[in-house]
């Protein structure tokens, strides 16, 4: 694709994923044991061909930063192509209503303007699901629009999606309005914060948004514009989970455990490329029992595993049990422990604490470098 470079946002106020947030961006939580939320977006951008890519950091760079590096792994042209992480001045404002996406890309107009492709394709850090861009780029073009939003209609918006925005289609998929998702329908059209339109109107929009308040976002000068421009529609299909709170993200995780939902977001012919590292396999030894999980290289496995995702390098001693959990990478799990319905942080140590049971419906946390 020559036509668009990428962008990938951050997230809003609204968006709170409980304390794992307190040591790094959204998209730099790992997931499903051995990515980053982030290597999805740009995989999808890598995949379709999108070589210029701008990567926009809200707050606590340092872990993003890391795990991007130069953007080879991506499997971005290294001569052609470039992974550019870009900042706000608001960045030490924290959770500022002034701190949001308008004023980074008003920050950083100058190296937006540089970028000599046509078109911007923009997705979020925070969202989990696959998409050939190039496709959707043809469909815009195509169709006339101006703006392309792409969404995922589900039928349990009542419980889950509550930090999102909707849809409101007419019968020809023009989009009327952005909402939020105030949980009062079942069926909605989830929108994915993903958007296509040309650079120069892009950049109109940033500008006028800014000159009307400096609280909006794009999304609300994009709501505001449907009533004045030509705004689609398009659905997608397949996985889609949307990292917005703790619930989710521990839902998200353990959703894809299921065969049934993993080969709906993960295909040979569309790799999620992430940052590797050397390490053996996992070592199982004689009495540990593994059912239903994802176990990630490197681990040393004793004990038992049940319907839990397990990340790089973690140790489940003798007489553990884990169980309904996600264990990010470098965690030990002493003997005997029982860990049922835990979301434990990265490099964590339970040696000491016998059980940390929660209901699944309000998982636990415990914190990164943390001993118990």
């Amino acid at each position: 694709m020559a036509q668009a470079f990428g962008i990938v946002s951050f997230a809003g106020n609204n968006i709170r994923v409980g304390e794992m947030q307190n040591y790094r961006p959204v998209g730099a939580v790992s997931f499903l044991g051995r990515y980053r939320v982030i290597d999805f977006p740009i995989s999808n951008m890598s995949n379709s061909e999108i070589e210029h890519i701008q990567v926009y950091v809200r707050r606590k760079p340092r872990s993003l930063t890391e795990h991007l590096g130069t953007g080879r792994h991506y499997n971005i042209n290294s001569k052609s192509g470039r992974l550019h992480i870009l900042y706000s001045d608001f960045a030490n404002a924290e959770w500022s209503v002034y701190n949001n996406d308008l004023a980074a890309y008003e920050e950083n107009m100058e190296c937006i303007e540089a970028v000599k492709y046509p078109y911007v394709v923009i997705a979020p850090s925070y969202m989990i699901y696959t998409q050939n861009y190039d496709e959707l780029l043809k469909t815009h073009i195509e169709s006339g629009a101006d703006i392309t939003l792409l969404y995922h209609s589900v039928d349990n918006a009542k419980e889950y999606y509550l930090n999102c925005s909707t849809l409101n289609l007419n019968k020809q998929k023009g989009v009327l309005s952005l909402e939020p998702n105030h949980g009062n329908a079942k069926n909605r059209n989830i929108f994915m914060d993903t958007y296509v339109m040309r650079k120069d109107l892009f950049m109109e929009l940033v500008k006028k948004g800014r000159k009307i308040s400096s609280m909006f976002t794009l999304n609300d000068i994009v709501n505001m514009a449907c009533s004045e421009l030509d705004v689609r529609g398009v659905s997608h299909r397949g996985f889609f989970a949307s990292i917005t709170d703790f619930k989710s993200y521990y839902n998200a995780n353990l959703s894809l455990i299921d065969m049934k939902n993993a080969v709906t977001l993960f295909d040979k012919n569309w790799p999620i490329y992430t940052r590797t590292n050397d390490s053996c396999p996992t070592k199982y030894y004689e009495g540990a029992s593994v059912k239903s999980s994802v176990i990630s290289n490197g681990c040393l496995i004793e004990g038992t595993v049940e319907n839990s995702v397990i990340g790089r390098g973690c140790v489940i001693k003798k007489g553990a049990v884990v169980k309904d959990s996600v264990i990010l990478p470098g965690v030990v799990i002493g003997e005997d422990a029982r860990i049922e319905a835990q979301v434990v942080d990265k490099s964590a140590r339970i040696v000491h604490a016998k059980e940390l049971i929660a209901d699944p419906e309000k998982p636990g946390y415990v914190r990164r470098n943390d001993t118990l």
